[in-house]
């Protein structure tokens, strides 16, 4: 890993806005071009499912896609990104959990319906003994179409919500809970959020096609939540990516790692001051 990556560490007002809100936007973290050939990829996938029997008319949930192309592995240890998941999370990390949403227009009549709110993590939510409940990890989002307007299959959130257990909803399941907005970003944006904020999807109104990569980051001794395939790429990956892609010496490294198990800790005590 490039030491120049440390330009891109977590700022002191990014820690904090983080912590405050559960979630961080970072404007321009991929380039034109990035965006265009992520396109272009993601594309290339969506077509190929359609193909293979996905209805066009609904959106596609793609997860373990970063083996199909490595464009999408060069994200999962991106400079402008990684050091500031380990700037929240620390060094015993990896990437738990990828998926890609493609939204095509829902061309439904609009309404308003209380969108599927929620925490990431599943039963993680209902088993943990701890109030608030903890972070575990977080995911990046990277917006490839223009959604810097409502209406186009918005990632909606509640800032702030990240440390409530629950959320109450309108009692007639009409409109959002309070304080709830969608997040309107550029293609490039990186949007970080914790996974306890509550957050949904929203029915694209637009005629455009709404396309977002996530990242999820955990802790090694986070299960994944999805059969990700990755192992088959850890022969020609550098020792930080390999960690970031689940290689550990033995298991009890992912709860006890020496050096061999973390190299990014190695490198981390090595480059930062």
């Amino acid at each position: 890993m490039d030491p120049s990556c440390l330009k891109y560490a977590l700022t002191e007002e990014e820690r904090a806005a983080f912590n405050e809100t559960g979630y961080l936007i970072v404007e321009n973290a991929l380039s034109q071009e990035q965006v265009a050939a992520l396109t272009e990829e993601t594309d290339r996938i969506y077509e190929r499912k359609v193909q293979e029997g996905h209805d066009s008319k609904t959106a596609l949930f793609h997860p373990n896609f970063i083996p199909d192309h490595d464009i999408f592995l060069n994200l999962v240890d991106y400079e402008k990104v990684l050091p500031k998941v380990w700037g929240i999370l620390g060094w015993n990390i990896y990437l738990y959990h990828a998926h890609m949403i493609v939204t095509p227009p829902s061309l439904q009549p609009k309404s308003d319906k209380t969108f599927g709110w929620h925490q990431d993590s599943g039963r993680v939510n209902v088993e943990m003994e701890t109030h608030p409940r903890p972070r575990l990890s977080l995911k990046v989002a990277y917006f490839l179409s223009d959604l810097s307007v409502p209406d186009r299959g918005n990632f909606w959130i509640v800032p702030g919500s990240h440390l409530n257990d629950s959320l109450p909803m309108p009692a007639d399941r009409q409109g959002q809970p309070e304080g709830a907005t969608p997040v309107c970003v550029k293609p490039g944006t990186a949007v970080f959020f914790d996974r306890r904020l509550w957050h949904t999807a929203s029915p694209n109104w637009s005629d455009i096609t709404r396309k977002v990569l996530f990242y999820g980051y955990g802790y090694r001794w986070i299960r994944t939540k999805d059969d990700m395939t990755v192992q088959s790429l850890w022969n020609r990956c550098d020792p930080i990516r390999k960690q970031m892609l689940g290689a550990g010496v033995n298991c009890n490294g992912y709860y006890s790692p020496t050096d061999a198990d973390v190299p990014l800790r190695v490198w981390l005590n090595e480059h930062q001051k």
